[in-house]
């Protein structure tokens, strides 16, 4: 067994669920908000049509800022108390929404679900890579991942019912619920995993150094650039979504059915890649989504132009569906590369990974969101442009010292 790692307390058909569902409260935060945001928008007084997707990117905000603080603290007081404090702080970002009679309260209280959100989302990757590295890691983030994806697969759905039943301030409530039955379970079931022999000391000078080490580390900043790059138009995407579906296409309540269609080929990517990788390795599996996903979106964008922007729904879907598949065979991979050389400063790296990376994707990402006019130009050529900068990100990742690290070394 590594140095780097301790042997895992939960089994996997515990702890996989547990990790999925710790990861996958991001996901429903965003997801299953967004049939209620036309609702918040009147409600609230939101200045512009397009103004309501920062409910959206205002959650991925706080989610970049927190990820800068939790990965640290985590290396300082342990896993668990991390976990436990971002939990808390999403729960009272929850209270503000409820009781928000303005727009700017509401994406106030937004960003304090992204910062407490932040806690869970970017501990757990340390959580993990405390008990597994290399494929052993890409195999079981990708399972959890899959799990994970059923979240934003009846999200919407989930949203839209308790929008009929109690209206959208009833959403917030349940998204506070469920953040506390999860804090009960993680807290009583999952052990430490960072034994105090183990912590780092939480003064800057410390915290910095690992910061700029993981910054230094050639494959680390170069897989995080790749996931921040393959990342951006997927925010594009998620802050445009119900524009696109509903006003755009016109699809009405049938928005969340469209929309977990497409996410269950995000989450069949995730499952499938959890067998893939331990076969062909993340770094070939990677360069084949990335060129497919790349390649794919500038025939989208191409074939935009002959429908005046707006494809027929069936082949608007058709590629979206494709683009989603191969976007499911990047994240999980990307993320344990970025991660794999960071084991002995598995917190901060995670920290530095998530930060950085969603400092990339969330400007790009709602400047192309908000630049929705009724066509799919935009997210396309988003597509295509990130999916080239992701590609590079790579290639150039690849190009140095460690571009023969233990991935290919543990290949049979």
């Amino acid at each position: 067994m590594s140095k780097a790692t301790i042997k895992p307390a939960l089994r996997p058909g515990e702890f996989v669920p547990l990790v999925a569902l710790l990861m996958a409260l991001v996901a429903l935060a965003i997801d299953a908000i967004l049939p209620a945001l036309p609702a918040i928008g009147h409600d609230l007084g939101a200045p512009r049509r397009n103004d309501v997707q920062f409910v959206v990117t205002a959650v991925l905000l706080g989610l970049g800022l927190g990820q800068i603080v939790f990965g640290p603290l985590s290396d300082g007081i342990g896993r668990k108390p991390s976990i436990h404090a971002g939990l808390v702080l999403f729960m009272s970002g929850c209270v503000m929404s409820i009781f928000a009679h303005t727009f700017e309260v509401m994406i106030a209280g937004r960003i304090l679900q992204g910062i407490g959100i932040a806690g869970p989302r970017i501990v757990t990757v340390a959580l993990v890579r405390d008990q597994y590295e290399g494929r052993q890691m890409a195999r079981l983030m990708s399972f959890a991942m899959a799990v994970f994806i059923l979240v934003p697969t009846v999200a919407p759905s989930l949203g839209l019912g308790i929008l009929w039943l109690g209206g959208w301030r009833a959403i917030f409530a349940t998204f506070f619920i469920i953040a506390a039955v999860t804090l009960a379970w993680f807290s009583l079931r999952q052990p430490e995993t960072l034994p105090p022999a183990r912590r780092r000391p939480l003064s800057p000078r410390a915290v910095g150094g690992a910061a700029l080490e993981a910054l230094r580390i050639r494959a680390a900043l170069g897989y995080t650039v790749a996931t921040g790059c393959v990342f951006a138009p997927f925010v594009a995407y998620l802050s445009s979504s119900q524009q696109i579906f509903q006003e755009a296409y016109g699809t009405g309540v049938l928005f969340p059915v469209y929309f977990g269609m497409l996410a269950l080929a995000f989450g069949g990517a995730s499952l499938v890649n959890g067998w893939l990788v331990m076969k062909y390795g993340m770094r070939r599996l990677s360069r084949m989504a990335t060129v497919s996903l790349t390649l794919v979106s500038a025939v989208s964008w191409t074939l935009a132009f002959a429908f005046g922007g707006l494809p027929p729904f069936w082949l608007f879907m058709t590629c979206l569906l494709v683009i989603f598949l191969c976007i499911g065979l990047l994240f999980g991979n990307l993320n344990a590369l970025a991660m794999e050389p960071l084991g002995h400063i598995a917190g901060v790296g995670a920290g530095v990974v998530a930060s950085l990376s969603t400092f990339i994707s969330v400007p790009f990402g709602a400047l192309v969101g908000h630049s929705f006019d009724g066509t799919i130009y935009a997210l396309m050529a988003a597509f295509g442009v990130f999916g080239a900068g992701t590609y590079a990100a790579m290639r150039w990742a690849e190009g140095g010292g460690e571009k023969r690290s233990r991935d290919a070394a543990a290949r049979p």
